[in-house]
């Protein structure tokens, strides 16, 4: 016999897939050139062997450029950013039992952009082309970051939530003087760095792809493999720690997989605050605090929702286009007001 709650996570599970596809299309087509939703599904179906020669009658060559060369991957780094920051927030929140744990909360998107901006600082005093060392330095600073907050706001083997808040308020504020120290002797590099500071995808193409895979599969693989762990730690570290669970190893791995995230999250969009905040609790709404169902459906929803506000980012001011970090600001800060209220009641 199928349980409910089985066949209810199924439907929901469905829905979410659509609506992540019907994302995709709506960021192909919406640009400088408006390219209709049908046209756009015929383009991709052209391109599957067997059924090609069927519908490749009447495209347009151009709107096939731009949707393959341009669109495509832009909305393709859009999804796995979103998916990546909705992941290491729902891993941070797990870890820390605190549900305003997040990448840009606690200062790890802020170590992760120093980071890159360094790393950007580093190819143009030295003139040495390491792209895809981007990852590599924000990735470094990032996993410094997350040890240093988790290090400043533990208390008594707990980390209660004003503290967390307060580290990573401490903690944002050097990297935010150290990231100003970087742009005031960025020079001919200041445009680049201001871009991490904003957070778009404006002009991102394969190769930015390319650089977060590797990143990003081992990051999220890792925190997928560890969602029992994640559930036992909603517990406490006592009770995990009785239920066989290596406490202190759990805890290492898991924050260097979403750290790992983070980074690569930043080096390829720049900062964009909040999905990892907003998108858990979402979720938890829709699936429940089990981290086996949570975290693939924060995948998705996280996905679907930066792909969205990608979209709104391009039709807001078009012919312009806004940073994509401002977008999510604003629907991200007022959430956190809310959150930071709600808790602020249940401690009186």
């Amino acid at each position: 016999m199928i349980h409910k709650s089985n066949v209810k996570q199924s439907v929901l599970f469905t829905i979410l897939i659509i609506i992540l596809l019907a994302s995709f299309v709506l960021g192909v087509s919406i640009g400088a050139v408006s390219i209709p939703p049908s046209e756009v599904v015929r383009i991709f179906f052209s391109h599957i062997p067997g059924i090609d020669r069927y519908l490749s009658a009447g495209l347009v060559p151009e709107h096939e450029t731009i949707i393959l060369t341009m669109r495509f991957p832009r909305v393709v780094i859009a999804a796995l950013v979103g998916a990546g920051l909705a992941l290491a927030g729902a891993t941070f929140q797990g870890l820390f039992r605190n549900p305003m744990a997040d990448p840009y909360v606690i200062g790890v998107s802020s170590g992760a952009a120093l980071g890159a901006v360094c790393s950007i600082l580093v190819q143009s005093i030295w003139d040495i082309p390491i792209r895809f060392g981007i990852p590599a330095f924000a990735f470094v600073f990032a996993v410094v970051t997350i040890f240093l907050v988790y290090s400043l706001a533990r208390v008594g083997g707990k980390v209660p939530v004003m503290t967390l808040l307060l580290s990573g308020i401490a903690v944002n504020s050097l990297l935010s003087a150290l990231v100003s120290f970087c742009m005031f002797f960025s020079g001919n590099q200041l445009h680049q760095v201001v871009f991490w500071l904003l957070g778009g995808f404006s002009g991102r193409g394969w190769d930015y792809v390319y650089i977060f895979l590797p990143y990003g599969v081992v990051g999220s693989t890792v925190i997928f493999i560890y969602a029992r762990e994640l559930n036992a730690m909603l517990l406490g570290e006592e009770p995990a720690q009785h239920l066989g669970i290596e406490v202190e190893r759990v805890k290492r791995r898991l924050l260097i997989a979403a750290a790992l995230l983070t980074g690569a999250c930043v080096s390829v969009s720049g900062l964009i605050g909040f999905v990892g905040l907003v998108i858990p609790h979402i979720v938890r709404m829709l699936f429940g605090p089990d981290h086996r169902t949570l975290l693939p459906a924060v995948a998705l929803i996280g996905a679907a929702f930066l792909l969205v506000a990608d979209v709104l980012a391009r039709v807001v001011i078009a012919p312009g286009e806004l940073p994509v970090g401002i977008v999510t600001a604003l629907v991200g800060g007022p959430f956190f007001i809310y959150l930071l209220r709600r808790q602020k009641n249940s401690m009186f």
